[in-house]
Parts: C-alpha cells; sequence; structure tokens
C-alpha cells in the first residue's frame, strides 16, 4: 500500500522528461543535444536533490516510527532551508554562465545559440526542482506518498498543458522554441511546491510546519547534512558517471547525443516508478528499525527488491521487442532512431540487476547508512563504468556502442555488490 503511491508519483516525475523530450524532439536533433547537455549537466543539481531527500526521508522516517512527530517537522524544516541555500547559488550560476556550461559539454555553435535559454531558465528555475524533490521526501518519510503523488499530478498536468503552447507559441503565447519546454517544467514544478507548503502549512498530512519553526537547529542541521552528504555522493557517482558517458557520446556528433538521451528518457520512464518501490523500501526500513523491528526491515527490503524485478523483467523484455515502436513516437530522424532503438535494447538486459540495485541502495539509505552505497557507487561507476566505456568506445573502436554497453555492465556489478553487502547486516547498527 505504501509502495502503489510511490510508484504512481515515480511515474509523474518521469513525465516531466517524457513530455519535455516528445515536443523538443519536434525542433530538431540540435534542440534534443541543447536539453540532452543541459541535463547531464545538472547531475550535480539532481544529486543535491537526491541526497537531502535522502537525509531527509532517513530522519522523517525514524522519529515518525519513533512516534515524535514534533522532530520529524523541525528536520522537514532544516531540509528546506538547505535546499533554499543551494538553490539560490545555483540559480545565479546557471543564469551568468549558460552558453559556456554547454560549450564545456562539447556543443556546437548551433546548438549553443538555439540552447542557451533552455540551459539559463532550467538553472535559474532550481529551486523548484530541489525543494520539490525535498518536501517529496518528507511526505514520504512520514508515511504520506498520497500527498506527494498528489503534488506531481498538478505539476505533470500544468507541464503537459504549458509545453507545446509555449514551444510552438499556441493562441496567445509567445513562441519561445526549446526555452519555453523549461519554462514550461519550471512552471510546473514551481506549482507543485506551493502546493506541497500549503499542505505542510494547513498541518493536512501527517506533518506540521509552522512559520515560527522556519529557523536554524544547529544539531538537526547537523545530522540532515550528514546524512545528506552521504546521499549526495551516492548519488553524484553516478550522475557524474552519466556526464562523462554524455560528453563521450558527444564526440561522435549531435545524433549520437540526441539517440543516447532519448533513450535514457524511456528508460527513465520505467525506472522511475522502480524508484517508487525503492523508496517504499527505505521508508518502511528507517521506520521498522526505529519500531525496534530490524528483521521485518530486512524483509521489507528483499520483498521490495522481488516486485521490482518481477516488474522491470516485464519492462525489459517489452523494450527488446517493441524498441522500433516506442522510439518512432518521438523521433523520425533516422540516425537518430538507429541509435536510440540499439541503445534501448542494450539497456534492457540490465533490467533485473536495476531491480535489486535500486532497492538495496534505497534500504542502505532508509537506514541511514548512506556510506555503504557511495562507496559500491564509486567502484561500480567511476573505477570501472567509466573507464570500461572509454575502452570500448574508442579503443576497441565500438564508439557509441561501446558508451552504450558499459551501462549495463557496470549495473550488474554494482546489484551484484549490494546484494553481498545487504546481507552481512552492518546497516541495522546504524544510528540516526
Amino acid at each position: 500500500m505504501l509502495s502503489v503511491p510511490m510508484v504512481l508519483e515515480m511515474c509523474m516525475e518521469s513525465l516531466f522528461g517524457v513530455v519535455d523530450i516528445f515536443w523538443v524532439a519536434k525542433l530538431g536533433k540540435d534542440a534534443m543535444t541543447a536539453a540532452a547537455l543541459t541535463e547531464a549537466t545538472l547531475a550535480i543539481l539532481f544529486a543535491v536533490a537526491m541526497g537531502l531527500s535522502m537525509g531527509t526521508t532517513a530522519i522523517v522516517a525514524r522519529r515518525t516510527g519513533e512516534k515524535r512527530p514534533e522532530e520529524a517537522s523541525v528536520a522537514a524544516v532544516q531540509g528546506i532551508l538547505a535546499a533554499t541555500g543551494v538553490s539560490v547559488v545555483v540559480g545565479i550560476l546557471g543564469l551568468l554562465y549558460a552558453p559556456h556550461i554547454l560549450e564545456l559539454m562539447g556543443a556546437s555553435t548551433a546548438v549553443i545559440e538555439q540552447g542557451s535559454g533552455f540551459t539559463r531558465t532550467i538553472y535559474g528555475g532550481s529551486a523548484s526542482i530541489l525543494l520539490l524533490f525535498l518536501l517529496n521526501a518528507v511526505f514520504r518519510g512520514s508515511g504520506d506518498a498520497a500527498t506527494a503523488m498528489r503534488s506531481l499530478w498538478l505539476a505533470n498536468a500544468i507541464n503537459i498543458v504549458l509545453n507545446p503552447l509555449l514551444i510552438f507559441g499556441i493562441g496567445p503565447f509567445p513562441r519561445l522554441g526549446v526555452t519555453g519546454s523549461a519554462l514550461g517544467t519550471t512552471i510546473g514544478r514551481g506549482t507543485g511546491v506551493l502546493f506541497q507548503l500549503f499542505i505542510l502549512f494547513r498541518g493536512q498530512g501527517r506533518i506540521k510546519i509552522g512559520a515560527g519553526q522556519f529557523r536554524l537547529d544547529p544539531p538537526v542541521m547537523g545530522r540532515l547534512l550528514k546524512l545528506s552528504l552521504g546521499g549526495l555522493f551516492q548519488y553524484l557517482i553516478p550522475t557524474g558517471s552519466w556526464t562523462a558517458l554524455v560528453r563521450m557520446t558527444a564526440t561522435f556528433g549531435s545524433a549520437s547525443v540526441a539517440g543516447y538521451s532519448l533513450a535514457v528518457r524511456i528508460l527513465i520512464f520505467a525506472l522511475l516508478p522502480s524508484w517508487g518501490m525503492s523508496n517504499a523500501a527505505a521508508t518502511l526500513v528507517g521506520q521498522n528499525l526505529g519500531a525496534g523491528k530490524p528483521d521485518r526491515a530486512e524483509k521489507s527490503a528483499w520483498r521490495a527488491g522481488f516486485c521490482n524485478m518481477i516488474f522491470l523483467g516485464i519492462v525489459g523484455a517489452l523494450f527488446l521487442i517493441f524498441a522500433p515502436l516506442l522510439v518512432g513516437w518521438f523521433v523520425y530522424d533516422p540516425e537518430v532512431k538507429g541509435i536510440a532503438i540499439n541503445a534501448l535494447r542494450l539497456f534492457a538486459t540490465g533490467n533485473i540487476f536495476y531491480a535489486y540495485g535500486m532497492v538495496l541502495a534505497q534500504s542502505f539509505s532508509g537506514a541511514g547508512d548512506t556510506r555503504t552505497p557511495t562507496y559500491i557507487n564509486f567502484f561500480c561507476y567511476w573505477m570501472f563504468q567509466i573507464p570500461l566505456a572509454y575502452v570500448l568506445a574508442f579503443k576497441v573502436g565500438l564508439e557509441t556502442t561501446g558508451v552504450l554497453l558499459a551501462v549495463p555492465i557496470a549495473e550488474s556489478a554494482l546489484a551484484a555488490t549490494s546484494i553481498v553487502l545487504f546481507r552481512r547486516g552492518k546497516w541495522k547498527l546504524k544510528e540516526v
């Protein structure tokens, strides 16, 4: 019951990317490349968002399990303050240096000219990204996944409506091209954040916050940042690896970047529902440890992993069979389409491994052990995936296919390592 709204929530989160790429693809491969390179450079921001969310979920879930809702509210406020501070810095940097960011990622002059507005808008609205993740983590940690799901319904509904209107200038709206996609997404996410804050201030959910609580609490903030730093590095490592893979792919032209990014968007649409099950496992692990039931915490993680394996196994089979149909919905360029189909089929071979790797990584974090998955990610992504992709692409001569092959191979290694370490059970002893 906890995972169902979380699955729906993550489906809604994945819709942002799918809707954006659907409409942006109509503008050509340069527009798609600009969006893809911008997302790759946002790896740090998303890692910060996931790290803060992970730390907040762990503390809120533990305090909820301990029947201490007031302290859970204090942790939520500290998370909001941290997210707001980070977003101000990121927003200023993005507004000032958007063209330079794209240039650093290997974008052509045409891509920079067309995509700088997109990059500037996405970075300028970074608060909507960070707070949407953070506040949903508060709801999830308290076991109120339904509210988190509703906020994303609202945000996506607005994004779905505004994207085509702002991109193509339909009716009274200005024609903004690829920048319109960024603006529609930012407005949608921002509205979702306002809805979340409304629920928290009204006290309609399981957590209630008041204006008087918005002050720094050094002990709680310190605990939150300590947990979040582990989560930050845990996600910064794979997202940093993703950035490196996109940069390698850019060497082989805009079509390679566009095809690769399209396949990743489609894959994420399948994986993000799995994050719902993973987040449910993290919440149950944290709450059961807080209630003094470590065996039940472990059982929750294994059950979520098995359900996730069944789900992603079916999705992988569908990708292998229907990849041309799925890709054809988004793009018509034959070169981009061929690369995307190849990528989607190669990614699908690792789906069963993704399933257990995702659930166990979140389960470690739900227990407050963010260090173990960080070490696993470091070795499997930076020490294995990036060098493997480079060797296969440039030394073996497989080019884009070599970069793609490194993804399921590294994910398989990560899943196997996670299973071994989770069975040892040291995470049960972690204090939060």
